[in-house]
């Protein structure tokens, strides 16, 4: 008997805009070569009004799943059947998986972060200050409550948006939180642990932008994270090492969740080395 072909590839992918200069897709389908599976990752640029079209789509050619970035991570919420845990309680989503007919959302950023930081410090009692108050940040909020972090305080310009985030923690997670009104640089509290930019300031193409802080409060011992990957050497990473503080680029937090993510999708617990040494090419190719 011959050999019996099959030309169809599962599909997953991320929506989301801009879209261009995220390395997502790179870092997934090396792992899919790597673990042997017919599968696609496709960076799909998703406008926020056309979000729900987006999603049909999604339904109807029978994606596995996909990831949500900027500005989807709330939004798409309404176009799903229901949520995981996780994403139900921090109100946002970054990972979509197909369960049966049903499209089910996730977060798995916020413990993407967390497994990050452990390789640097227990969380557990940490007093952290958030720059933001998204999709990202109510992740990476949510899960370090969970993970025993003693005060949380979110910096953001919009109060309305600050202080739901605020209140989301406060009665949901029971976690010690306040909002401080970003206006100008931001002076890192004495007592912070750890540092996080959660905003979108220093994504490609805008390299240089700054984030406002005042950055002689950048000191040792003080952790300092930013999430952007692409570059995940951003001024503030620069910022903090020259002032002798650790460091977790947003390289790490992205390998963190993809694993989680590729799991979800396929089912298979996948390498993250493949994953660090896709992105390694990506980047070291960049910067030549």
């Amino acid at each position: 008997m011959g050999k019996i072909w099959n030309f169809k590839q599962e599909l997953t992918g991320a929506f989301g805009l801009p879209i261009a200069e995220n390395p997502t897709q790179y870092m997934i389908e090396s792992a899919f070569k790597h673990h042997g599976l017919e599968w696609r990752y496709l960076s799909l640029e998703v406008a926020a009004g056309d979000l729900a079209d987006a999603v049909k789509g999604a339904r109807a050619m029978g994606f596995r799943g996909f990831n949500c970035t900027i500005p989807h991570k709330v939004a798409v919420i309404e176009h799903l059947d229901g949520l995981g845990e996780s994403a139900e309680l921090m109100g946002a989503v970054n990972c979509v998986v197909r369960r049966g007919d049903q499209l089910i959302g996730e977060n798995t950023d916020g413990k993407g972060f967390v497994q990050s930081l452990r390789a640097l410090r227990d969380p557990e009692g940490t007093d952290v200050v958030i720059m933001g108050a998204g999709g990202a940040a109510r992740a990476i909020s949510v899960e370090m409550a969970l993970a025993g972090a003693k005060r949380i305080t979110i910096v953001n310009r919009s109060e309305a948006r600050g202080k739901t985030l605020v209140s989301l923690l406060r009665d949901r997670v029971k976690v010690d939180t306040q909002w401080v009104h970003w206006e100008g640089d931001f002076e890192i509290p004495v007592t912070a642990d750890v540092l996080i930019n959660a905003t979108s300031i220093g994504l490609f193409p805008d390299v240089d932008a700054r984030v406002p802080v005042k950055e002689e409060g950048l000191r040792a011992g003080l952790v300092v994270a930013d999430v952007i990957p692409n570059p995940p050497n951003t001024r503030l990473v620069r910022a903090a090492r020259s002032a002798g503080c650790q460091v977790i680029d947003g390289k790490g937090m992205l390998v963190n969740q993809g694993v989680l993510g590729f799991k979800y999708w396929t089912g298979v617990d996948p390498d993250p080395s493949v994953m660090h040494a896709a992105l390694a090419e990506v980047f070291e190719g960049a910067s030549r």
